[in-house]
């Protein structure tokens, strides 16, 4: 029996919306992570990858998702942003893939 296509996504299936924190130590990264991980607006379908800080890099964060999550993704979007401000660490900006093609920045 072959699964259905939508558990096996194609290569532009999957997205990420990425966060850089600049300037973010260890010790806040680890308590960010751990903030993001208990918290239910970052569960599946949705996806977390998490690149931790190391010297001459920066820490990242990638909310993951596949395309019909998208809606989903941009709410877990704005909740990392709060979750961030939390621990002082200022968001600039966020690009959405999907908003330079419609050109209005709606989700």
């Amino acid at each position: 029996m072959t699964p259905p296509e939508s558990s096996n996504p194609g290569p532009g299936d999957v997205q990420g919306i990425a966060f850089t924190l600049d300037g973010v130590d260890e010790l806040t990264f680890a308590r960010i992570l751990r903030d993001v991980m208990h918290d239910a607006a970052f569960g599946k379908p949705l996806q977390i990858q998490a690149q931790e800080p190391r010297p001459g890099h920066s820490a990242r964060l990638t909310v993951a998702f596949r395309r019909q999550d998208r809606t989903r993704a941009v709410a877990a979007t704005q909740r990392l942003k709060t979750l961030l401000l939390r621990y002082g660490v200022q968001v600039d900006s966020v690009a959405v893939p999907g908003d330079e093609e419609r050109g209005d920045g709606t989700p």
